[in-house]
């Protein structure tokens, strides 16, 4: 599984630092990683990262801080993009921050760009698929498509950092849900200080 694909998709919701943490993570062990970005996520990293950005503009391998040659993006309405196909084998897939309106698509199966297709794709071949939303307080509306997508088949890992690791700054917060993405896709990782673990961590 090692040397398959990873697919990031990065959607509009508040987080858009796990996302570029994630990126920076598996470009730097090597992964080769396919990317698709909305437009609302681009507003959202403009908000949150870089008030200079262009919408227009942006490309995500400037949002990447670890340049590598392993790092593909994709329109994320290219619907011949290979990760829209489940011929085109991966280790897994991310959907990091995930929007409330995108986990409801793959909850229904509403395939509407690459990002929800990719994911319907890795729902049906029985690959793994990591949803990160980053939401509170949820409604029911958005409890019970968590819950449909988990039955699918997907794992819901919630932007939630742990504090047992006593953080000292944003970035560690950051990492404690990184490392947690980077566990559910086997990728190796020191981001985190592991519980009844005796040495901290290293990054």
């Amino acid at each position: 599984m090692a040397d398959l694909p990873i697919v990031v998709g990065i959607t509009g919701a508040s987080g858009s630092q796990y996302a570029r943490r994630l990126l920076d993570v598996l470009l730097a062990a090597d992964r080769e990683v396919h990317v698709a970005i909305s437009p609302s996520a681009i507003q959202v990293l403009k908000a949150e990262v870089d008030p200079t950005i262009d919408p227009k503009k942006f490309h995500p391998r400037s949002y990447a801080s670890h340049d590598s040659d392993k790092l593909f993006v994709w329109n994320h309405q290219d619907l011949s993009a290979g990760m829209a196909s489940g011929s085109f084998r991966t280790a897994g897939m991310v959907v990091v921050p995930c929007s409330t309106s995108t986990l409801a698509a793959i909850a229904h199966g509403q395939a509407m760009n690459l990002i929800h297709r990719a994911a319907d794709v890795h729902l049906k071949e029985r690959r793994k698929l990591i949803l990160v939303p980053r939401e509170t307080p949820l409604s029911l509306v958005t409890i019970e498509n968590m819950a449909a997508v988990t039955r699918a088949g997907a794992v819901v890992l919630p932007a939630m950092p742990g504090f047992y690791h006593n953080p000292k700054s944003i970035d560690d917060l950051v990492d404690f849900v990184v490392g947690r993405i980077c566990d559910q896709l086997e990728v190796e990782n020191r981001l985190i200080h592991r519980w009844g673990s005796g040495d901290a961590s290293s990054k």
